[in-house]
């Protein structure tokens, strides 16, 4: 069927560039938008931004850096958990979503102005169907283009700014935040990357660049236009919250009180202590609450829940602190780990990834975690950044049950880089291509390799089996290599004998962390064929996928490693770094050691190189009641500590070897 073009699309047509009158006439040929892009050699999202700039009188540094904010100019498939589409992040607010873990239906976070619909206010300004909107990359930018241009002539009595610094209120108002701090936030962060310039190459191998400007001034006396909730009456705060002065942080306290009135030792949600004196803080635990921001504080609030965290963060970027960081929080499912570590949530469900994963969080998240480890002197690498996913359970006999949150689709490469200190422009960048000569050498038999997959390619087939029946989830960026038994993809995945105790091989599920090494983990290569590297991983010889050059999973690094002590054919790996049974008064029960798994000669793990001592926290009442409650055991055992399988493990300093 011929397309009728209308005159104000022929004059538009001869106003277009090149790469743009391919896409027009490409996609009028019935072709889809992602096409389109991909066969006008990589520059036609960027000719999107200048045209609908130019269309709509909206800077164009201040589109792309909207933009950037919103989806890091990724066009990812389906609707964000805001309820936005594309890479303006268009939004339609639905009011509920439905949970990757169970199915039920949650309600969507309430920080954004339910009432402030940009999806169907680009509809109403452009006449484009909704759907087009959704899925046309060119006309999700005009969309955007079009809103933020009326914006500014709301805010300008009709007429838009000739300075791109007074465009300042425009894209607050442009966020959809309710109050001065979260739209102050997102303008904010909007003019720093038009200061610090930004540029990056999409999943579908689109180059957007946009130039810095060091010399952006923003106009922010405009704010009080848009007749925003302050800060200062925002839900009570309560204590201050310990947090960098850059961030918008509160505190709501967690639940602390007795559940039982006869019984003082059944009580929730955490345990008052006197962290660093008492306990060295030396983890910082990442997790996602398989829930919505105010479901997560909610839940925490009740003191029946048992569960709880240090700080939890939204997706836009709010951060509510709810346990002091002097106490200990229950967030891991192993008690000598909680002793020693601040627990983060995230909103969000781990099945569902990118759409709850934003720029903002991680970039508040990360700002939090750098400050903590300064204040704490806590090491910032894998090895004591953790996910939820990379705790043992206490028990060992809980493995299979252990949480494996925030998931697979944790950008664990993007975020360390931000706890780091890179800007978000730098973090964007794939640093498993560096020029470093160790990233770059050959890997050979008994060097330490450190997991690195290029997020943004590394898009492995996952599975999701918790609603009842298994689901293959779209593809997207993944932060883990999958392992099997032989150097083949055709050969089983790695098998896990606490969630395959029939021996049975790993799966595609994105639970079963057993055939999965985590980014950012080292590991000691037991063997090379070809493009194949084994490593040493949970006892077994594991292998993955690993040729050389920009497609490499895994480069040559440098870390201490650690061998059964000669003459033991095997040594034990520990949950926990408990103190030996003498250490303990008689009136605190010894705990068990707990033993997972086991090393045989012969192999060899990445470790921790300074060891750690023992030591339990005995807390068996709400209000002190027993003898010698509240006290820690402080024992002689010292432990190393181990990237072991997906999970970092504990072995006993007399029990091994350390070679640097």
């Amino acid at each position: 069927m011929a397309t009728k073009i209308s005159r104000k699309s022929i004059k538009r047509l001869l106003q277009a560039t090149s790469f743009e009158l391919a896409a027009v006439f490409i996609v009028g040929m019935g072709l889809s938008p992602m096409a389109t892009a991909a066969s006008a050699g990589g520059q036609v999202q960027q000719q999107y931004f200048a045209s609908a700039a130019q269309e709509f009188g909206v800077p164009e540094n201040v589109l792309l850096a909207v933009s950037y904010n919103e989806s890091h100019w990724e066009f990812s498939p389906g609707v964000s958990n805001d309820g936005g589409y594309g890479i303006m992040d268009l939004r339609a607010y639905t009011p509920t979503v439905v949970s990757g873990r169970d199915g039920k239906i949650v309600k969507n976070p309430n920080s954004i102005s339910s009432d402030y619909n940009t999806l169907n206010k680009a509809t109403q300004l452009l006449h484009v169907s909704m759907n087009t909107l959704k899925t046309d990359q060119r006309q999700n930018v005009r969309g955007g283009a079009a809103v933020l241009a009326q914006e500014a002539r709301d805010l300008s009595d009709g007429r838009l700014p000739t300075n791109a610094n007074d465009w300042y209120s425009a894209v607050a108002k442009y966020s959809g935040a309710n109050n001065t701090g979260d739209a102050s936030t997102f303008a904010d962060s909007v003019f720093n990357t038009i200061k610090t310039g930004a540029t990056s190459t999409s999943g579908d191998n689109q180059s957007v660049n946009l130039p810095a400007a060091h010399d952006v001034q923003p106009n922010t006396h405009g704010l009080s236009a848009l007749h925003l909730t302050p800060m200062s009456v925002l839900p009570p705060t309560g204590t201050k919250a310990e947090c960098p002065k850059t961030l918008s942080c509160r505190f709501v306290p967690a639940a602390y009180a007795q559940d039982d009135p006869n019984d003082p030792t059944n009580y929730g949600n955490y345990d008052p202590a006197n962290r660093p004196k008492d306990m060295q803080i030396r983890y910082i635990f990442i997790h996602d609450g398989e829930g919505t921001y105010d479901s997560i504080i909610n839940h925490f609030q009740d003191p029946t829940a048992y569960d709880s965290a240090q700080y939890v963060i939204s997706s836009q970027g709010n951060i509510t602190q709810m346990v002091k960081n002097e106490d200990v929080s229950w967030g891991v499912a192993n008690w000598n780990l909680n002793m020693h570590g601040i627990n983060i949530e995230h909103e969000g469900f781990a099945a569902q990834g990118a759409q709850w994963y934003t720029p903002a969080m991680y970039q508040a998240s990360a700002t939090l975690v750098r400050w903590l480890s300064n204040k704490y002197h806590i090491p910032v690498d894998r090895q004591h950044i953790l996910g939820h996913d990379n705790i043992m359970h206490g028990p060992a006999a809980g493995q299979a049950s252990q949480h494996w949150d925030p998931g697979p689709y944790w950008n664990w490469t993007y975020y360390m880089d931000l706890v780091k200190g890179k800007t978000p422009q730098q973090a964007a960048a794939d640093y498993v291509r560096s020029s470093s000569d160790l990233m770059r050498a050959p890997v050979r038999k008994g060097d330490v390799v450190t997991i690195a997959p290029n997020f943004k390619t590394n898009q492995p087939i996952i599975t999701d089996c918790q609603t009842g029946s298994c689901i293959t989830l779209p593809r997207q960026g993944a932060s883990f290599v999958y392992l099997h038994t032989q150097p083949s993809d055709t050969a089983p995945l790695l098998s896990d004998p606490y969630l395959h105790p029939d021996g049975s091989a790993g799966t595609t599920v994105d639970s079963d962390w057993g055939d999965k090494a985590p980014s950012g983990f080292k590991f000691v290569v037991a063997g090379v064929h070809g493009n194949w590297t084994a490593i040493w991983y949970a006892g077994q010889k594991a292998w993955f996928y690993n040729p050389a050059g920009p497609d490499r999973t895994a480069h040559k690094s440098w870390n201490a490693t650690m061998r059964p002590r000669p003459g033991l054919s095997s040594i034990p790996v520990y949950t926990n770094a408990y103190p030996e049974a003498s250490a303990y008064p008689s009136d605190i029960p010894a705990q068990p050691q707990g033993t997972a798994y086991s090393i045989p000669a012969g192999q060899k793990y990445a470790v921790d190189d300074e060891s750690v001592g023992s030591d339990y926290f005995y807390d068996e009442t709400v209000n002190y009641s027993l003898p010698d409650d509240h006290a820690i055991v402080v024992g002689n055992q010292r432990y190393y500590e181990i990237n072991f399988n997906h999970r970092i493990g504990y072995v006993k300093v007399g029990d091994v070897v350390i070679s640097h």
